[in-house]
């Protein structure tokens, strides 16, 4: 019976461990998602493994037209709990952010948008401890890259400082996060 309990002691310990390297984090390295140069890159699985935060509308220009496009954000399994226990996103945190074309049309519940092909993405990845100071696309507690569609796996950002925080700013009391679009958040 001893050994049992050791047994279940230490699958519960493993467990635990597997738990939250699934979640982004390992003993060895910030995230999956990130090599130890610190460039980032877009995770496969997100939109069949991953949770799912929210989407944002981002109006067309031309009023009355519809979304010109949309923004579903995706976090790893761990993530929202571990917020929701805090009010911080923890170390290694990935959130993808989708960015998807749309379409618009006159249909019987009136004007409707609907997201089709992709048009990138946007990750994130927290980095509590400042891993890559020298690092153009780290900093202010992120990693911050944008993807286009037509190729996942360069980034097309250069300077998060000129390219990813003015657009944040409005965030800023808030880790950078749009976090009111995130209803599993609250």
């Amino acid at each position: 019976m001893k050994k049992l309990a050791i047994f279940l002691v230490f699958m519960s310990v493993i467990a635990a461990g597997s738990s939250f390297a699934a979640a982004g984090g390992s003993s060895g390295s910030l995230s999956p998602y990130v090599d130890q140069a610190g460039n980032i890159r877009v995770p496969t699985d997100y939109r069949t493994s991953w949770d799912f935060l929210g989407t944002w509308s981002i109006a067309s220009k031309d009023e009355g037209e519809g979304a010109a496009e949309f923004h579903g954000v995706y976090t790893q399994p761990g993530t929202i709990e571990e917020y929701r226990k805090t009010g911080k996103f923890p170390d290694g945190a990935v959130l993808v952010k989708e960015l998807l074309q749309t379409e618009t049309a006159s249909l019987t519940t009136g004007k409707v948008s609907w997201g089709t092909g992709i048009k990138g993405w946007f990750v994130m990845v927290k980095d509590a401890k400042g891993r890559f100071p020298d690092h153009r696309l780290w900093g202010d507690g992120w990693g911050w890259a944008l993807f286009n569609a037509d190729d996942p796996t360069k980034t097309v950002t250069k300077d998060y400082k000129t390219e990813c925080i003015p657009c944040h700013l409005p965030a800023k009391q808030n880790d950078w996060v749009y976090i009111n679009g995130y209803p599993p958040l609250r």
